[in-house]
């Protein structure tokens, strides 16, 4: 699953899944972008029920790298549209997150 998002004025993001997920989050990688975010903004990618399903893994990313948190901290999805939240991260920057499931 890929999001790709655009933070607004108050330098926050959020996107919804329009299909359901199902299984183990075996990777997360953060492209912070040509129009970088903040140094140290946070992800959080939750379920239906609200949920962080990268267990805090998404916290202070990397103002210009890419960077990847493998499945050892990462949890599962169990039939749930997800909701990307991005927060902290400046105002009209830009970004890839890409979370693999299996």
């Amino acid at each position: 699953m890929r999001f790709a998002w655009t933070v607004d004025a108050a330098g926050a993001a959020t996107g919804t899944t329009t299909g359901t997920y199902n299984g183990k989050i075996e990777v997360l990688v953060t492209d912070p972008g040509a129009g970088p975010p903040t140094d140290n903004y946070d992800i959080v990618v939750t379920d239906e029920d609200g949920y962080d399903t990268l267990a805090g893994a998404g916290a202070n990313r990397d103002t210009a790298n890419t960077e990847t948190v493998l499945a050892s901290t990462l949890s599962v999805v169990a039939n749930d549209k997800l909701t990307l939240t991005l927060a902290a991260a400046g105002n009209a920057t830009s970004g890839v997150v890409i979370v693999y499931i299996r």
